[in-house]
Parts: structure tokens; sequence; C-alpha cells
């Protein structure tokens, strides 16, 4: 979707009325969207938009979203879908799934509609229609075409592939548009810390790493990770070199210091097909039933 700037304000406010009954409250909302932006040194009000860069603004947008978006899909999956329909929103990306191609067709006029009713758009470049899943690769080749397309959600990029046992795979690479800056940001830096003392600079990439495998170290991103860790590893060599030009910074010595202060990559997320799934079994006394073991497909006794 294009950005928020166009939000109908008056639309926003009778959205919160819906669960919010204090008068006090939405006054206080309405002030917040009526104070303007400041840039530059100059203030701009705006009758649209929930103000970009305040604190609420990503909160409005959601509540904005959820009416508009939301409950209108779910409500049109279940009404007027043929087939099966996944619907997965993140702020303003969201990716729709379907199990026929007609339905997707139908569905992406609908929502064109359903959103300029409410002064959103979709973003002509970013709104794509492609085949993906367990069965795109077999169809494409059947009409002489190359592998299934890939698409971009939440800084991963998603690739049909084919795991070790020869079924489906849903391949997530971290987007290499989103390592390389990642990378630049990290080279910028070390030039800034060079003359920081040794465990001072391993403690911040230390933290570095930590908080990109937290997000990125997923099932399929192994090898991406790895060779992050390693260009991190060669930058922090090269700005050790250029330190001084008497100590040259040996590969023995640079395995030593890499050891004791980078994390080694490893799967801290578990699969999609795992993150539900309850490994115990437990006992509900006050359900009046016996011992139940849960799983990602319900319950059995």
């Amino acid at each position: 979707m294009t950005s928020f700037d166009s939000v109908s304000q008056q639309w926003l406010v009778g959205f919160l009325k819906h669960r919010i009954a204090d008068r006090r409250m939405i006054h206080l909302i309405q002030k917040w969207l009526q104070a303007g932006v400041l840039e530059d040194g100059v203030v701009t009000v705006s009758d649209t938009g929930t103000g970009q860069g305040s604190v609420i603004s990503p909160l409005l947008a959601n509540v904005y979203l959820h009416y508009v978006f939301d409950l209108w899909a779910n409500r049109w999956r279940h009404r007027d879908a043929t087939g099966n329909m996944i619907i997965v929103r993140y702020a303003d990306d969201f990716i729709v799934g379907f199990e026929h191609e007609h339905d997707a067709r139908r569905f992406w006029a609908a929502v064109r509609d359903r959103l300029e009713e409410f002064s959103l758009s979709l973003h002509p470049e970013k709104t794509r229609l492609i085949q993906f899943g367990r069965f795109a690769a077999d169809r494409r080749a059947q009409r002489g075409l190359g592998k299934p397309e890939t698409f971009n959600f939440l800084g991963f990029t998603f690739i049909c592939s084919i795991g070790r046992n020869g079924k489906f795979l849903l391949k997530r690479k971290t987007r290499r548009d989103r390592l390389l800056t990642k990378l630049k940001q990290v080279k910028a830096e070390m030039r800034q810390r060079r003359h920081q003392s040794i465990p001072e600079q391993g403690k911040w990439l230390k933290q570095v790493l930590t908080g990109y495998f937290a997000y990125y170290a997923v099932q399929t991103n192994g090898r991406t990770l790895s060779a992050f860790r390693d260009r991190i590893i060669e930058l922090w060599r090269r700005s050790l070199q250029r330190r001084s030009q008497k100590t040259r910074m040996t590969w023995e010595r640079m395995t030593k210091l890499v050891n004791d202060f980078l994390p080694r990559v490893r799967n801290l997320h578990p699969s999609p097909l795992d993150r539900f799934v309850v490994k115990h079994p437990r006992w509900e006394p006050s359900a009046r039933i016996g011992l139940a073991r849960i799983c990602a497909g319900g319950a059995q006794q």
C-alpha cells in the first residue's frame, strides 16, 4: 500500500469510537492528529494522514488497516473465495495466498476498490501476482517457463525450493540489498572505532551479530548468515591491520579473537510447522478431560 499520508482522519476517528467510549481519549487523539509535523523548522498541519514520525502513528495506522483491510479481507475469504486463502499483514505490507488463480485476480480488483474508498491505494511497483508454492515449478515447466518467481517480505526473500527429502521447501534468505546495506553501516562504524581497544571493538561487533541473528537466524538462511559473519570478520581484520604498519594481524590471532568475541551461526527460530506445536502432554482438570496431547493439528485424547 501507499504511505499513510492520505489516511482519512474522519474515518480513523470513527473507527476508534468503535472501541473507545471515553470522549476525553478521543479528543486527545484528535489533538495529536492535529499537532502537525515539524520538518526543517517548519510545522505542517494536515487534515489527512496519521502524522508520520509521531510515536502514535504506527498504532493509528494499524487501527485504520484493521477496519479497512483485515476485517474486510477475512469476510471476503469466507464469502467470495472458492478455494483456500491465507492473509499475512505487517503494518502496510501484506501477502495474500490463493489456491485458485481466478480468486487472486478477483481479490486484486476488489481490494483495489476497497482501499480507494478509504483514500489508500496499492503500490504499483510492489504489487504483483505470481505463481508460488509446491506446484509452481511443475506448472511453470509445463508452460515452458523458468523457475518460480521469488518475492520479498519483511526483510526476507522467499524462494520455492526442494529439501533433501525431495519434497517442496519454502526457502527464506536475507534480502541481498538489506544485507549489503548493513555491511556498509558496519564498515562505516568500524572506521570510527578503529582506535578503540580490541575488547571494545569485539564487544560492539558481538552486539551487531547477536542482534542480526536474532531476526534473520531462521531455517534455510544459514549460508547467507555465514557469509555475513565472514564478511564482518574480514572487515574487522582489515581495520586492525590499518591500525599499525608494524604489527601484522595473522589469521591465527584473528581466529582466536573471533572465537573469543563473535557468536557462531545457529538457528534461533523454529520452523513454521513446529512453531505452535506443544511437545509435552498437558492435563487440565478444570476442563474435565483426561491427558491431552496438543499438536498443530488439534487436540487428541
